[in-house]
Formats: C-alpha cells, structure tokens, sequence
C-alpha cells in the first residue's frame, strides 16, 4: 500500500483549513438604496437609453428579482418595511414623515449585536419631519450615521467645521434643492459615495454593514455636468398608457395629465441622473475589488418605489401601477447565489430583512412578517407561495395581491381590478368581470383575507373593500 508523502499530506491539510477558514468568514452587507427609480431605466430590466454596466454586472453577477415590489409606494413606508421585515400597519410608519417606532429592531442592530460595524449614510425618512435633520439621535442599529439625514432631495452636500451640510442656499439663505455648481465632489449622489467608500476603507478588515440611500432620480430632475446634457439629443419614447380611453382608467389611477413636452424635459435629466448613479456604483464595486473584498461582500441594490415617469399621464408614485409600485432589486452573494439567477416570483420590501439575514446566516431573534424567500435566491425552493401584498397610504384606501403574472385590486372607490400584468404589460385592461378569471379573482381574494387576518391590516375591514370582497367569493 502507497504512503501519501507527508509534506504532500501537510500541504492537504492547510489547503483544507485556509477553505474552511474562508467558507466561515462572515460576509459583508452593502445596500445601494435609490429614491424613486423606474425599473426600466436599467439595462438590465431592459432599458435601452442609459447605459447601466455597472448595475447590470451586479444581475450577471448574482440574481435579478423581476417581481420585486414597495410594500407601500411611497418613501417613508416602504423603508420603514425594507429595515424591519414588518408592514407598514406594524412599524407604524403608514404614510411619510411618521417616525419608526422606537421598539422596532432593523436588520443593522441585529448586525451590530453581531460585532458588525454598521453605518448609513442618504435619505433615512423615518424620524418625523426633521429637514434635513443630520445624524438622527435614534440610530436604530446604524451606528455611524454621521452622513445620515431624515429626509430631502438635496443636490449638493459640503463637509463643514460644524460637520456635514446642504451646499446650496437660497436668497434667504436656508437650504435649498438647487445646484449652486455642485460637481464631482459635492454632488449629493457623489459625495455620499465618498463617504460609503470612506466607510468601507475604514472596516474593510472586519465584517460591516453599510446603507448608501441615495436621494436621486427623485425630483427635482437636475443633476451635474456632464450628465445634465448627456441625452439632450434623445427623444424621449412616449408610454403607450399615456393616451388612454376612459373605461382604461380606474378611479385610483387618474391622469395627472402631464404632457410629452414636459415629459421629454423631464426624462432627459432623469436618464442623467440614473448614469451618475451607474458611475458612482461602478466605483463602490472597484473598491470592494481592490480592497479584496468583493466576494465576500453581499451587494443590494434596490429603490424606495419607482416613479410613473409619464406612464399613465403620471409621475412619482403612490398608486399599484408597476412604474410606482414595482422596483428594481438585485443581489449577489458568492457561494451561494448563483451567477445569472432570475427570481420571477412576487416579493416585497418586508421580506428583505429576513431573506439577507438568512443568507448571511444570521438568526433573527423576534418574529417578523416577511418572509425568508433565500431558497429562491439559491435555487432551493420547491414550494414557494408566489404572492406579495401591496397597500396604500390612508386616504387612498387600496390594497393589492400580486403574483409574478397578476395583479388583484381593491379599493374603496369602485370595483375591483384584475390586471394580467404578464400580457398586459401597460395595465389598461380589467379582467376582473369576466368569468373566465373566477377562479384566479376568488384565490387572490382568499389570499389577501388571510393576509388582512393575519396581519392585522384595517383595510379589510372597510365596508366597501368587504363588500366587493364577498361580491367576489359568492360568484
């Protein structure tokens, strides 16, 4: 019998022990947050106008989620969902400028329990009315917040004696949204890059957590040189539901009536603003890579809500159309989440805090309402209920179960909307009356009763949205 020389061996076990030793590093978590973004601006969820190389890689890299929704489309909500894995009714962040309540626990506080070094720097909008209201004395597990602001769309940042401030002033000599000749370094988009990378540089030997939330493409649509001219030559394409019939309209997604020439001011600067922010990921990733941490470092990137961007005579958000309800949300993790991966299925922001938890393997102590979909990410699954639930701000009064191909609708206003989102990608179409979608309307039905239930939404319980609900199941 042959011996395995023993220099041979001892080399064998070293090669064995340096794998394990990787394979049980912790990794790293960076989440890019953008503020009202349309999906289809990135190339990778087919957009033909920006060049997005950077975003895109991160979709060849790891997964693309092309069902990915706003528990709540507008801003305040649907962070308030993304940090806590709770529905907005929970947080109780239902609406902007309701503070996070203080007994909520974010994914960052889990981390930093954890021996993370967790930070954020952009947009928080979770503390109130605060404008822009820097470093927010409730950290919420975020423990470098010092480039944290509670809300606002300013265009330009400084770092001053007294610390971070809005570069721009206006006659009366109080922040304001304009320019005032922001550039490279103190364009809001770049200058809070600067300081994830700074905070990345600084941690780059220990396990962190880091939230870039940037404040664009949200109007005010203006952004720097060179990208304020950079598509002063496209003609911006006109969406088809922009001219739609009166029997296209539901009462919750009246026309705004905005018009082409105003969308095609508007556009161009909002394509420039979208490459800024391409650019300025492309050097994030450059940093991970130099600094060797690339591939142990969990990459988000995502958005807020979208933006109509015209579709439907409308812009922002806060109605269940796609451009304002549906998101961008990608995600690599080597080793565990293959290159190229596609997740069709319906998710939402609440079942983020969960799902990365689990990928990074890390225990959520209390229970929350999203769901760990991380067999999705890693091809694990086998019998995935595909459903996301989506409602509105009070006042609006709609709620809406979703799948990867339908939309269901109900609001207090009229009937109910069945949209085939599949094949029927401009959403001007109601199913909901014809026979042949009984059975689809009485399930979606089933499946937000449950949710209403088991979450405690009062939406179901308002006479007209119970009403129509009954109407359905009795067919």
């Amino acid at each position: 019998m042959r011996t395995i020389p023993r220099f041979l061996f001892s080399a064998a076990v070293l090669c064995l022990l340096i794998t394990e030793s990787f394979a049980a590093k912790p990794y790293n978590l960076l989440i890019i947050q953008t503020d009202e973004h349309h999906f289809s601006t990135l190339g990778c969820y087919g957009g033909n106008i920006v060049e997005t190389p950077h975003i895109d890689s991160l979709a060849k890299q790891g997964a693309i989620c092309t069902s990915f929704y706003a528990t709540t489309p507008v801003c305040s909500p649907s962070r308030g969902s993304l940090v806590s894995g709770m529905y907005p009714q929970k947080t109780p962040v239902v609406t902007n400028n309701i503070p996070l309540d203080d007994s909520i626990v974010t994914f960052a506080e889990i981390l930093k329990r954890d021996g993370y070094a967790t930070g954020f720097a952009g947009k928080w909008h979770l503390d109130g009315n605060g404008k822009p209201q820097w470093a927010p004395k409730r950290k919420f597990g975020f423990e470098d917040n010092r480039f944290m602001f509670n809300r606002g769309h300013w265009k330009k940042f400084v770092d001053s004696d007294d610390g971070p401030a809005v570069g721009a002033k206006d006659k009366k000599g109080k922040p304001s949204y304009g320019l005032d000749g922001a550039d490279e370094e103190t364009f809001s988009t770049d200058w809070l890059t600067d300081k994830a990378i700074d905070f990345i540089n600084v941690n780059k030997d220990k396990p962190f957590c880091y939230f870039l939330s940037l404040p664009d493409p949200h109007g005010p649509n203006t952004v720097r040189p060179p990208y304020d001219t950079m598509y002063a030559d496209v003609k911006v394409p006109i969406p088809v539901s922009l001219n739609r019939k009166p029997e296209q309209i539901p009462a919750w997604g009246k026309s705004a009536g905005v018009k082409p020439a105003q969308l095609q001011k508007l556009m161009q600067q909002y394509y420039g603003m979208v490459k800024c922010i391409d650019d300025n990921v492309g050097q994030i990733l450059d940093t991970l890579k130099e600094r060797g941490i690339l591939e142990n470092t969990i990459v988000v990137f995502t958005s807020d809500h979208g933006d109509l961007c015209g579709e439907h005579g409308r812009l922002n958000k806060g109605v269940p159309y796609e451009g304002s309800a549906r998101i961008p949300f990608l995600i690599t993790c080597q080793g565990k989440i293959k290159a190229g991966t596609v997740v069709p299925q319906a998710l939402g922001c609440v079942d983020f805090m969960p799902t990365v938890l689990s990928l990074m393997e890390v225990s959520v102590p209390h229970k929350v309402d999203g769901r760990d979909a991380s067999v999705l990410f890693t091809g694990e699954a086998k019998d995935w209920d595909d459903i996301a639930f989506v409602r509105s701000t009070p006042g609006s009064n709609w709620l809406s179960a979703i799948t990867a191909r339908w939309k269901l609708v109900y609001s207090i206003n009229e009937e109910p909307w069945l949209i085939d989102v599949k094949n029927d990608p401009n959403e001007l179409i109601n199913l909901a009356g014809r026979s042949e979608h009984t059975d689809i309307m009485k399930k979606l039905t089933k499946k937000l009763l449950a949710y209403g239930k088991d979450y405690n939404d009062p939406y179901i319980d308002n006479p007209r949205i119970e009403s129509w609900m009954q109407q359905v199941l009795k067919r």
